[in-house]
Protein backbone atom coordinates (compact mmCIF):
# COMPACT_ATOMS: atom_id res chain seq x y z
CA UNK A 1 0.00 0.00 0.00
CA UNK A 2 1.45 3.32 -1.07
CA UNK A 3 1.29 6.39 1.10
CA UNK A 4 -0.95 9.36 0.32
CA UNK A 5 1.95 11.56 -0.83
CA UNK A 6 2.98 9.03 -3.48
CA UNK A 7 -0.67 8.67 -4.58
CA UNK A 8 -0.87 12.46 -5.08
CA UNK A 9 2.32 12.45 -7.16
CA UNK A 10 1.03 9.59 -9.31
CA UNK A 11 -2.30 11.41 -9.71
CA UNK A 12 -0.55 14.59 -10.87
CA UNK A 13 1.52 12.58 -13.35
CA UNK A 14 -1.59 10.80 -14.70
CA UNK A 15 -3.33 14.15 -15.09
CA UNK A 16 -0.42 15.50 -17.13
CA UNK A 17 -0.15 12.36 -19.28
CA UNK A 18 -3.85 12.21 -20.11
CA UNK A 19 -4.06 15.94 -20.86
CA UNK A 20 -1.05 15.74 -23.19
CA UNK A 21 -2.07 12.50 -24.91
CA UNK A 22 -5.78 13.09 -25.33
CA UNK A 23 -5.77 14.58 -28.85
CA UNK A 24 -3.09 12.30 -30.38
CA UNK A 25 -4.67 9.15 -28.97
CA UNK A 26 -8.39 9.76 -29.51
CA UNK A 27 -7.99 11.38 -32.99
CA UNK A 28 -11.67 12.15 -33.39
CA UNK A 29 -13.00 15.51 -34.57
CA UNK A 30 -16.09 15.06 -32.39
CA UNK A 31 -13.95 15.25 -29.26
CA UNK A 32 -14.87 18.52 -27.63
CA UNK A 33 -12.64 21.02 -25.89
CA UNK A 34 -11.74 18.85 -22.88
CA UNK A 35 -10.00 20.03 -19.74
CA UNK A 36 -8.73 17.51 -17.22
CA UNK A 37 -9.53 19.18 -13.90
CA UNK A 38 -8.46 16.56 -11.35
CA UNK A 39 -7.27 12.99 -10.94
CA UNK A 40 -7.72 11.03 -7.73
CA UNK A 41 -5.85 7.79 -7.20
CA UNK A 42 -6.60 5.27 -4.48
CA UNK A 43 -3.80 4.70 -1.96
CA UNK A 44 -3.06 1.27 -3.42
CA UNK A 45 -2.57 2.89 -6.88
CA UNK A 46 -5.05 0.48 -8.50
CA UNK A 47 -7.79 2.89 -9.55
CA UNK A 48 -7.74 6.44 -10.90
CA UNK A 49 -10.78 8.70 -11.19
CA UNK A 50 -10.24 11.31 -13.90
CA UNK A 51 -12.44 14.39 -13.67
CA UNK A 52 -12.94 16.44 -16.81
CA UNK A 53 -14.98 19.33 -18.16
CA UNK A 54 -16.16 19.92 -21.71
CA UNK A 55 -16.77 23.30 -23.27
CA UNK A 56 -20.00 23.14 -25.24
CA UNK A 57 -23.61 22.08 -25.11
CA UNK A 58 -25.14 18.83 -23.83
CA UNK A 59 -24.73 17.09 -27.19
CA UNK A 60 -21.00 17.90 -27.21
CA UNK A 61 -20.66 16.65 -23.63
CA UNK A 62 -22.40 13.38 -24.50
CA UNK A 63 -20.15 12.80 -27.54
CA UNK A 64 -17.04 13.52 -25.48
CA UNK A 65 -18.14 11.17 -22.70
CA UNK A 66 -18.71 8.40 -25.25
CA UNK A 67 -15.32 8.97 -26.89
CA UNK A 68 -13.48 8.95 -23.57
CA UNK A 69 -15.08 5.68 -22.47
CA UNK A 70 -14.50 4.13 -25.92
CA UNK A 71 -10.79 5.06 -25.83
CA UNK A 72 -10.24 4.22 -22.17
CA UNK A 73 -7.97 1.27 -23.01
CA UNK A 74 -5.73 3.32 -25.32
CA UNK A 75 -5.41 6.05 -22.72
CA UNK A 76 -4.61 3.50 -20.00
CA UNK A 77 -1.88 1.99 -22.23
CA UNK A 78 -0.43 5.46 -22.79
CA UNK A 79 -0.44 6.15 -19.06
CA UNK A 80 1.11 2.74 -18.30
CA UNK A 81 3.97 3.24 -20.79
CA UNK A 82 4.88 6.67 -19.46
CA UNK A 83 4.10 6.33 -15.75
CA UNK A 84 6.90 3.99 -14.80
CA UNK A 85 5.19 2.00 -12.05
CA UNK A 86 4.64 -1.76 -11.95
CA UNK A 87 0.83 -1.74 -12.18
CA UNK A 88 -1.15 0.66 -14.31
CA UNK A 89 -4.26 1.94 -12.53
CA UNK A 90 -7.66 1.47 -14.12
CA UNK A 91 -9.18 4.72 -15.39
CA UNK A 92 -12.64 6.04 -14.74
CA UNK A 93 -13.75 9.23 -16.48
CA UNK A 94 -16.17 11.40 -14.52
CA UNK A 95 -17.71 14.59 -15.89
CA UNK A 96 -16.87 17.37 -13.44
CA UNK A 97 -19.73 19.65 -12.40
CA UNK A 98 -17.53 22.67 -11.66
CA UNK A 99 -18.92 24.95 -14.42
CA UNK A 100 -22.54 24.18 -13.52
CA UNK A 101 -21.85 24.64 -9.82
CA UNK A 102 -20.03 27.91 -10.46
CA UNK A 103 -22.90 29.19 -12.62
CA UNK A 104 -25.42 28.22 -9.94
CA UNK A 105 -23.37 30.00 -7.26
CA UNK A 106 -23.18 33.12 -9.43
CA UNK A 107 -26.98 33.12 -9.76
CA UNK A 108 -27.36 32.76 -5.98
CA UNK A 109 -24.86 35.56 -5.31
CA UNK A 110 -26.69 37.85 -7.75
CA UNK A 111 -30.01 37.14 -5.98
CA UNK A 112 -28.39 37.92 -2.63
CA UNK A 113 -27.03 41.22 -3.97
CA UNK A 114 -30.49 42.16 -5.25
CA UNK A 115 -32.09 41.35 -1.88
CA UNK A 116 -29.43 43.34 -0.05
CA UNK A 117 -30.12 46.29 -2.34
CA UNK A 118 -33.86 46.00 -1.61
CA UNK A 119 -33.25 45.93 2.13
CA UNK A 120 -30.90 48.90 1.90
CA UNK A 121 -33.47 50.84 -0.14
CA UNK A 122 -36.19 50.05 2.39
CA UNK A 123 -33.93 51.07 5.28
CA UNK A 124 -33.06 54.52 3.88
CA UNK A 125 -36.35 56.14 4.89
CA UNK A 126 -37.11 53.91 7.84
CA UNK A 127 -37.51 55.20 11.35
CA UNK A 128 -37.74 53.41 14.67
CA UNK A 129 -41.17 52.21 15.73
CA UNK A 130 -40.55 53.43 19.27
CA UNK A 131 -37.57 55.11 20.81
CA UNK A 132 -34.20 54.85 19.17
CA UNK A 133 -32.98 52.96 22.24
CA UNK A 134 -35.74 50.57 23.40
CA UNK A 135 -34.11 49.87 26.76
CA UNK A 136 -35.03 52.05 29.70
CA UNK A 137 -32.11 53.75 31.29
CA UNK A 138 -32.81 55.65 34.48
CA UNK A 139 -29.92 57.48 36.09
CA UNK A 140 -30.98 56.20 39.55
CA UNK A 141 -30.98 52.57 38.38
CA UNK A 142 -27.45 52.92 37.01
CA UNK A 143 -26.20 54.29 40.33
CA UNK A 144 -27.86 51.42 42.27
CA UNK A 145 -26.35 48.84 39.99
CA UNK A 146 -22.88 50.29 40.58
CA UNK A 147 -23.36 50.19 44.36
CA UNK A 148 -23.12 53.97 44.68
CA UNK A 149 -26.50 54.76 46.11
CA UNK A 150 -26.72 58.22 47.58
CA UNK A 151 -29.92 58.00 49.62
CA UNK A 152 -29.95 54.39 50.84
CA UNK A 153 -28.45 53.12 54.06
CA UNK A 154 -26.95 49.68 54.65
CA UNK A 155 -29.35 49.09 57.54
CA UNK A 156 -32.36 49.70 55.32
CA UNK A 157 -31.46 46.80 53.06
CA UNK A 158 -30.79 44.52 56.05
CA UNK A 159 -34.22 45.10 57.61
CA UNK A 160 -36.01 42.83 55.17
CA UNK A 161 -33.56 39.95 55.24
CA UNK A 162 -33.07 37.12 57.70
CA UNK A 163 -29.77 35.54 58.61
CA UNK A 164 -28.89 31.83 58.37
CA UNK A 165 -30.25 31.00 61.85
CA UNK A 166 -33.68 32.28 60.95
CA UNK A 167 -33.63 35.33 63.20
CA UNK A 168 -34.73 38.60 61.78
CA UNK A 169 -31.85 40.83 60.76
CA UNK A 170 -33.81 43.86 61.95
CA UNK A 171 -33.42 42.75 65.54
CA UNK A 172 -29.68 42.36 65.12
CA UNK A 173 -29.35 45.80 63.54
CA UNK A 174 -31.55 47.35 66.21
CA UNK A 175 -29.49 45.68 68.93
CA UNK A 176 -26.35 47.13 67.43
CA UNK A 177 -27.98 50.55 67.31
CA UNK A 178 -29.06 50.26 70.95
CA UNK A 179 -25.51 49.45 72.00
CA UNK A 180 -24.30 52.54 70.17
CA UNK A 181 -26.78 54.77 71.94
CA UNK A 182 -25.92 53.30 75.35
CA UNK A 183 -22.27 54.11 74.93
CA UNK A 184 -22.90 57.67 74.00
Amino acid sequence: MADAARARKVADRIKTLIAAGLDPIVKDPDLGFVTITDVRVTNDLQHASVFYTVFGDEDQRAKTAYLLTANKGKLRSHVGRNLGIRLTPSLEFIADAIPETAAHLEVLLQEARERDAQVAAAATGATYAGDADPYRRDDDDDADADGESAGTDATATDTASTDATGTDATEVVDADNDDDTDRA
